[in-house]
Parts: C-alpha cells; structure tokens; sequence
C-alpha cells in the first residue's frame, strides 16, 4: 500500500504574507499624503530591504511549489519525489529507523523525527514529520515500517572525543 504525503508549503506562504503586510504599513507611514494624493517614498533604504525580501519571499514560495516534493511510504520503503526526479529507498537498504523526539528543530508545532541510515553510508536521512501534511497519517505509516526494520540506538560521537 503506497501514501502519498506532500510537503507543507504553509511557512513560504506566511512569511510572503508577512513581509507584503510590514511593506505596506511601512510603506503608508514613510509616503507623504497631501490633499488629494498619496505618494511614495522609494529611496528610502529599508524600503528597498524590505522589497528585497519580499521578492526573495515570493522566489522561494515559488520554487517549492514548482518542485512538488512528495514523500511517498509503501510497504517496501521510502521514495523521496519531486517533480524533476525521485530517489528511492527500500526496506532492505535501511540499517536501522527510529522515531524520535528532536529537541532543537520545532517545525509546525510537532517535534517528531524520523531517523534511519542506511548500509554503507556515514550520513543519516531524517524525515522531519511537521514538514509533510497529514502528520499522524505518516507518523503511522512509519510505524508499520518501523516493525520490519532494526530499532536503532544510534551513537552520539563528540566533536571533543579522545584521540588515541
């Protein structure tokens, strides 16, 4: 059984939002109103800032949504979609999965992650569960993967450990 989760594009849209709204006052409170006409100020250096970010804003919102990511979970494993290519990764590749609580990263409100490495390779994949709609759908759905996957207790190296 394959489900499809779709990445949440909810902050790119906010922060938009948020830097159209702060333009605006901004923008109404530095213009001069005469008698019958309202008029801007653009030289005004953190008008130029703030359009600056804006812009950027709007590129990033974009571009998410050009690219579609999807992460879709099946029985046997994880395919990272989107719309220019897709990487694929099954059950038997995986060394171990765990799904954890991450203290630092806060993302929607929840602070699930899900960690898992994969034979052969140093780096760990993390699917950070508030990134993708429908959280407790994904949360379950890993849950029935995780029963035909290792449990991992991995290591925690220091950056301060002993050189022998």
């Amino acid at each position: 059984m394959e489900t499809e989760f779709k990445y949440k594009l909810d902050f790119y849209y906010q922060q938009t939002v948020i830097y159209l709204v702060t333009f605006v006052l901004y923008a109404t409170v530095k213009g001069s109103i005469s008698e019958t006409k309202f008029s801007l100020v653009f030289s005004d250096p953190i008008l130029i800032i703030m359009m600056f970010f804006i812009v950027m804003a709007l590129t990033m919102l974009v571009l998410n949504r050009i690219r579609g990511r999807k992460l879709i979970v099946s029985d046997t494993g994880f395919v990272f979609q989107h719309r220019f290519g897709s990487h694929a990764i099954s059950l038997r590749s995986i060394e171990w999965l765990k799904i954890t609580r991450e203290r630092r990263v806060q993302t929607s409100g929840i602070f699930q992650v899900v960690v898992f490495k994969l034979r052969g390779r140093h780096r760990l994949y993390r699917i950070r569960v508030g990134r993708y709609e429908r959280e407790k759908e994904l949360i379950a759905a890993i849950e029935k993967i995780a029963v035909h996957v290792p449990k991992g207790e991995h290591r925690r190296f220091s950056m301060w450990r002993k050189v022998r």
